[in-house]
């Protein structure tokens, strides 16, 4: 047991190493509310006593890793698994230099009793998802050595007790996701004990005397107090019935109580004992004036922390000269506490930073610039945004979902996002210190100044840095300056040892800054260079259309020219899928003389049909791919979007073969097979020149599920991994391969869902293309489902 985790000490990076319970009680001991002091013994503790479990029995000698599948229909089997486990705990021997820790570190307490009260976090799950309340209990126990491994067994063994077994598998929890520490206070003599309920329109106090245990067994009704919460005024109360009370053991039988007999005690220890109370001590009520006043304060008090709605239990302490009032718990329908997230939203773009609040309420109101190292907070970001980014920690947005503008931009730029965060330009104020966690999609406000440069993301070695050392989270543990250099530790390079793998592996790109990171990637090439995003750095805030009607053409085409040579030349002789336009009219509110088209429409006048309506700069685009093939570089391909018909891709074929790029015999022009009509005219692409296509999941899914992938609300059914869905990639890629042309996908399902590229693979996907942060993962995901099937075919084979 390398340390104790006390409550006064504890960190922001310590939550899952003690548990949501003590972690709360931290964060509001540290704002410098009453709080009973403690320690923790990490959930890492109990993860190592259980990997010391001496059985020959494999369901025991699999601790802590066991997946535990049991029917829990059958209950007696579910018995019989949950006594058995909680045996071998009961019957194990602590270290007893552990117990010895936890002795000394009580010590200064000088208290003959202690409580073991179970923390639990659970990964994986958001929190209020799963109610946990009650499903494990305290254990109290004599402050001897003991006694105090007796009860960190007991307390260990809870999360193995039947109904616990049935709870996880019933929840879909397993043993891997479950951190269970233990919280170790002293217990002292209480007047009165109870909870105050804090909710809207009015507050409701119990009081019962004694320690909190016999509310908690239920064997008392307590006094209740009814509370006008804005004045603290006492509506009305009643008188409850209390009928017996606990106190430590050790303690002098109070004058006015009598022992309980030993059949009427509820708690299997010698620290406690429950006595009666006498009838006139029955009739009062357990909260003198004086006291309740002083919970009533303590509530008001709590509510600039958590809110209008919260729960506390308090204890009023027997101490000497005045009875003290401590909090023993805190719990709140969503975390508002200091220093816990406030807010809730989709986690877009992975890793942790810690900045401050920069809050715009109006998306159609483009600043001239934006202050270095802030975390944006705005309703929506629409692709002209980008230029604006280069130098933010992090952002926040009240709209979208996980393939929405500002989660792509975000994942390509090493940015930290959280979208679909309801009401956050509300809740939040420019100026406020925030920890951005995109990994959970949770929002923190920070307390103070908010020094908590040490905090620690993600996996291990993941250093979160504070935007006053313009950083962002690395995996070397190096601190990294903000802007594009992020995605040199974000995305590491691929190590030669990986094993090699037949499908293709690609790179999303779009801005230039970030070629000379992408080059020591082990890809094999640009899957899709986004031309709107790429040209947005060059425009100078102006559409296509105001450059070509102001006689700029000549500018511009050189502009548009060099900015494509540059990923060329980057990636020679690896391909270059260069994607040509794709803008909705309203995702460029700020450049003037954008397309007509509905504001409100999910699609807009996009893709090959605004090309129709508008060839000029379609054209201009085909000239710089020209240019760029002139310059030598035949490496250069191209993508076109959002293709409806037959009839748009015959028309922009032409306009390709006018520009002279298929006079270079490796030249490949390819179509996204996005539009949900390319399942039954795939044939007839392919007749009429398609080379090859790349499926854009993003669309593709949206258009078959008919909701806006802008609209975060819609998370749960915007999945790619939908039925639907995945029989339509299928179907492509089956096509794909009777046609005779290589088939790729760019959307990002492979990066958020890495658990299709079995299927992927599988259907047998010619190459798959990804943001640079997920092309590890990617990448190993690949070999594992490769190498899944060769072993299957030699399992074939030798049958």
């Amino acid at each position: 047991m390398d340390k104790l985790y006390w409550l006064d000490k504890i960190k922001l990076q310590d939550r899952a190493k003690v548990g949501d319970k003590a972690f709360y009680l931290s964060r509001i001991m540290q704002r410098g509310y009453p709080v009973v002091p403690g320690f923790v013994v990490s959930a890492e503790i109990l993860r190592q006593f259980l990997e010391t479990l001496n059985s020959s029995e494999s369901l025991v000698a699999d601790l802590p890793y066991s997946s535990l599948h049991l029917d829990v229909n059958n209950w007696r089997q579910l018995q019989q698994v949950a006594g058995r486990l909680r045996q071998e705990i009961i019957t194990a021997t602590v270290p007893p230099q552990w117990v010895n820790t936890i002795f000394q570190a009580a010590r200064e307490w000088q208290t003959q009793c202690l409580i073991f009260r179970p923390t639990l976090s659970v990964s994986g799950v958001t929190q209020g998802k799963a109610n946990m309340s009650g499903l494990l209990e305290s254990v109290f126990c004599q402050y001897d050595e003991e006694a105090i491994a007796t009860a960190l067994k007991r307390t260990w063994s809870q999360m193995f007790r039947a109904r616990s077994l049935l709870y996880w598998q019933r929840t879909g929890i397993n043993l891997q996701q479950i951190n269970l520490a233990v919280l170790v206070q002293p217990v002292e003599n209480a007047i009165a004990s109870g909870l105050l309920h804090a909710k809207s329109p009015g507050w409701e106090i119990e009081a019962s005397w004694g320690l909190g245990v016999a509310i908690a067994n239920g064997e008392v009704l307590p006094d209740v107090y009814y509370i006008q919460n804005e004045t603290g005024v006492v509506l009305e109360q009643q008188l409850g019935n209390k009928m017996l009370a606990y106190r430590v053991d050790n303690a002098a039988t109070l004058a006015s109580s009598q022992p309980v007999p030993k059949s009427l005690l509820t708690v299997d220890n010698n620290c406690l004992v429950a006595y009666l109370l006498e009838q006139a001590q029955q009739k009062q009520y357990a909260l003198q004036e004086q006291y309740l006043q002083q919970v009533i304060a303590l509530g008001n008090q709590l509510v600039s922390e958590f809110g209008k709605t919260f729960t506390i239990k308090w204890t009023l302490a027997q101490e000497s000269p005045d009875p003290k009032l401590y909090l023993t718990q805190v719990s709140t329908p969503q975390s508002v506490i200091p220093n816990v997230h406030f807010l809730k939203g989709l986690g877009a773009a992975s890793g942790r930073v810690m900045a401050t609040a920069h809050v715009i309420t109006n998306s159609q109101q483009k600043p001239e610039q934006l202050p270095e190292g802030i975390i944006l907070v705005i309703p929506a970001i629409t692709p002209d945004w980008l230029p604006l980014l280069q130098d933010v920690a992090g952002i926040i947005t009240e709209q979208g979902g996980l393939t929405s503008h500002a989660a792509i931009l975000a994942r390509e730029m090493g940015l930290v996002a959280v979208v679909s965060a309801t009401s956050a330009t509300t809740l939040i104020h420019t100026g406020e210190r925030l920890l951005l966690d995109g990994d959970r999609g949770e929002v923190y406000r920070l307390r103070g100044d908010g020094k908590e440069g040490e905090i620690r993301a993600g996996g291990e070695g993941e250093p979160l840095v504070s935007s006053g050392d313009k950083g962002v989270r690395g995996q070397g543990g190096e601190n990294l300056l903000y802007s594009h250099e992020s995605l040199i530790a974000s995305t590491p390079s691929l190590t030669p040892n990986l094993p090699m793998i037949a499908t293709q592996l690609l790179v999303n790109l779009s801005q230039s800054s970030l070629i000379e990171q992408a080059q020591s990637l082990s890809v094999d090439g640009v899957g899709l260079l986004r031309s709107e995003l790429m040209v947005l750095n060059i425009l100078e805030g102006q559409h296509p259309n105001s450059w070509l009607l102001g006689g700029r053409q000549p500018e511009l085409l050189e502009r548009w020219s060099q900015q494509i040579m540059q990923f060329a030349r980057g990636f020679a002789p690896r391909p270059v899928f260069y994607r040509s336009l794709d803008w909705r009219s309203q995702d460029l509110p700020s450049l003037r003389d954008s397309l007509e088209s509905s504001p409100q429409s999910m699609l807009g006048e996009r893709g090959t049909f605004s090309y129709l309506r508008n060839p000029a700069v379609f054209e201009l685009e085909l000239k710089a791919l020209a240019t760029v093939q002139q310059a030598g570089y035949s490496n250069i391909h191209l993508i076109l979007p959002f293709v409806r018909t037959v009839e748009e891709f015959a028309f922009c074929r032409r306009k390709v073969e006018q520009a002279g790029l298929t006079d270079v015999s490796q030249f490949q022009l390819w179509i996204m097979a996005e539009v949900p009509s390319v399942l039954f005219l795939l044939p007839e692409y392919v007749k009429a020149g398609v080379a090859g296509i790349s499926i854009g999941t993003n669309d593709l899914t949206q258009l078959l599920l008919g909701v806006d992938r802008e609209q975060g609300q819609f998370a749960r059914v915007f999945d790619e991994r939908h039925p639907a869905v995945m029989r339509a990639i299928a179907q492509l890629i089956e096509m794909a391969k009777n046609a005779g042309i290589p088939c790729s996908i760019c959307g990002q399902a492979p990066a958020l869902y890495p658990e299709i590229i079995d299927k992927l693979v599988e259907w047998g996907i010619t190459s798959i293309s990804v943001e640079q942060e997920a092309v590890k993962r990617t990448y190993q995901a690949i070999a594992r489902a490769e190498q899944r099937l060769i072993l299957a075919a030699a399992r074939r084979e030798l049958r």
